[in-house]
């Protein structure tokens, strides 16, 4: 038993402990990550204004639901490793890499760059990721890690086009 009398989590795997260790780090962050996406996308969604607002609005609405669609995802697989998740904001906060926002006003345009950005660097520590989790042989995480990361590119790719300006 642990500390208190509770006991620990035992999930049922057969990968190795380090190994699994070093995909719930990496899957953790990405987590984090997630997470800040997700507030700075809906608040962006929240505040976009001008010519664009319906398209943009509708657009980040979108964005922002597939990216918290992925956020269980992420989590179950932490724990199916044998692991344990983010518990809380702040530590979300402690493991995020992507930067907040909390400007009082931004620009459409402004929103649009700073979000592919961060898709862009999601795209990064999600292939990082790929390396870790095949490192560990952790076939159903690595797949996954595919379909993540043709979404954020997907994101990514429609921020670039909607900020286009010819």
């Amino acid at each position: 038993m642990a500390k208190g009398g509770k006991e620990k989590l035992k999930t049922p795997t057969d990968l190795g402990s380090n190994a699994t260790k070093s995909v719930a780090d990496a899957l953790n962050g990405i987590l984090a990550d997630s997470y800040a996406l997700y507030l700075k996308t809906k608040n962006f969604h929240w505040h976009v204004s001008g010519p664009h607002f319906r398209d943009y609005h509708l657009m980040l609405d979108e964005q922002a639901t597939q990216i918290l669609g992925t956020t269980d995802q992420i989590a179950e697989r932490v724990r199916k490793t044998g692991n344990t998740t983010l518990r809380s904001i702040g530590d979300i906060a402690r493991r995020q890499t992507l930067k907040d926002n909390d400007a009082e006003f931004v620009s459409a345009t402004a929103m649009l760059a700073e979000l592919r950005e961060d898709n862009l660097k999601l795209v990064e520590s999600l292939r990082e990721a790929k390396d870790i989790v095949d490192e560990a042989k952790d076939n159903a995480t690595s797949g996954i890690l595919d379909e993540w990361t043709d979404l954020a590119e997907e994101r990514a790719w429609f921020l670039f086009e909607a900020s286009r300006t010819a």
